[in-house]
């Protein structure tokens, strides 16, 4: 998931710590109070322990024989929303004030600020304190150049860029003067947020909430009304038996009609708070930080402006390479029966977003084209994230390109073994190793 370093970190820093006793498993052995006493806000569940004999942040390593159950810690866990929210508060200011980012693989030299943006939705149940319950919470990304084109730059774009070094910053001294960076840019992200992000998170937990609800809805209403029917009908046979002088000891016919109006009453109740959930609305989003990115290209630039710019030939080749493999991955998972959406350019998680009708199931394809001469694969921090997070449905499909020929793309899911070191922005892959375990589209 990528979430221990982070949390170890951010453990230290509140005066815990986490211990690994197996492979991706920890033992705490006391959590701060600060912690413990955190109003954990909507987490699905309200108590923090004080010691935890095992954690993880890896689903496939709760149960591991011979050793303790571990507590999956993952979004939504107590002790995980309690420790954000706190280092949040101390260093959101930090957020605000930005930070300078360079990106090694634009190609370009254009220069660009990526905005962090909190966004929720709520449904219509109150809570204790008076606001409204959050079902989802989501930090968006946008980006925008000085051109005033806005981007979506995908699900966490800063994995993919470094931060600027020491001796880099006397270069981009002159590029934080630039008028355009003065401009409102905060409401342009604003609004594109919300014609283009909010109205997708929207519909993606509407959704899911009226699928839930009903199936919730359903269960509730069949379990109640059997439970209902059973009260009314022996209070109508008790009440029989007692006109008929007869008297049942252990509950008479009040009783048995006072059980089914009790039911009846919980069954509205329940609907009622069904009906509460099913009524989303999304709340405005909010600029919570930013940073400037600057490409390697830029940087390159002006260490060396005397050189000649490089001849960008390979680079118009790698563009029709991309193409002619994204083409391929297109129609092979269409022949397969599926409905294949190819992401933006800028989407950095993978490249087409693939759906089978039959299942509703949702693929999520990286495509990688590669020229005949080929050895290697880069990959980067990003895409390797999305496969780790999205185990069972991340696909990375490499495809041969030998001119304008295309080869049958190759399928390799969990691909990756481990994940990438916190310093690291990208991988290179063997091709061969990665070829050996792929199979075709399927």
């Amino acid at each position: 998931m990528g979430s221990a370093a982070t949390e170890l970190d951010s453990r230290a820093q509140l005066g815990g710590t986490l211990r690994e006793r197996e492979p991706k498993r920890y033992e705490i052995r006391n959590v701060p109070a600060i912690i413990r006493n955190r109003d954990v806000g909507n987490s699905r569940e309200k108590i923090i322990l004080q010691r935890y004999e095992r954690i993880t942040f890896e689903k496939s390593e709760v149960q591991v024989q011979g050793k303790p159950l571990a507590e999956f810690v993952c979004p939504g866990h107590p002790l995980l929303d309690a420790t954000l929210d706190l280092i949040l508060e101390r260093h959101r200011n930090l957020l605000k004030q930005g930070a300078i980012l360079v990106d090694p693989y634009q190609q370009s030299d254009e220069i660009r600020v990526l905005f962090y943006l909190e966004h929720a939705i709520q449904d219509g149940r109150v809570r204790s304190d008076g606001n409204r319950w959050i079902v989802s919470r989501q930090m968006q990304f946008v980006e925008i150049n000085s051109n005033g084109e806005v981007s979506n730059p995908g699900y966490a774009p800063y994995l993919d860029y470094r931060p600027l070094r020491e001796d880099e910053r006397s270069r981009v001294a002159t590029v934080l003067e630039a008028q355009w960076l003065r401009e409102g840019l905060e409401s342009e992200i604003i609004t594109y947020a919300v014609e283009h992000l909010i109205p997708e998170h929207l519909n993606e937990i509407k959704t899911h909430k009226e699928r839930l609800v009903k199936k919730t809805m359903d269960a509730v209403r069949t379990r109640l009304t059997k439970e209902i029917n059973h009260w009314d009908n022996r209070a109508y046979e008790l009440k029989q038996q007692e006109a008929a002088g007869k008297q049942m000891a252990d509950i008479n016919a009040g009783q048995a009609r006072q059980r089914a109006d009790d039911l009846q009453a919980r069954l509205e109740k329940r609907t009622e708070e069904l009906e509460l959930e099913l009524r989303i609305s999304p709340m405005p989003p909010v600029v919570i930080g930013g940073a400037l990115i600057v490409p390697q290209n830029f940087l390159d630039a002006i260490s060396a402006p005397e050189l000649p710019a490089p001849i960008e030939v390979s680079q118009t080749d790698r563009e029709q390479i991309d193409r002619l493999a994204v083409a391929a991955v297109m129609e092979a998972e269409r022949k397969l029966g599926r409905n294949p959406k190819e992401m933006p350019h800028q989407n950095p998680g993978y490249d087409i977003e693939s759906k089978d009708p039959n299942t509703n199931q949702l693929l999520f394809i990286e495509v990688k084209g590669k020229s005949t001469d080929a050895t290697t694969v880069t990959v980067s921090k990003t895409q390797i994230f999305t496969a780790f997070n999205k185990p069972d449905s991340f696909i990375l499909a490499i495809v041969e390109v030998d001119g304008e020929t295309t080869k049958e793309p190759c399928y390799i899911r969990e691909p990756f073994q481990k994940e990438p070191d916190f310093g690291v922005t990208s991988v290179n892959y063997n091709l061969s190793e990665l070829l050996a375990r792929s199979e075709p589209p399927g």
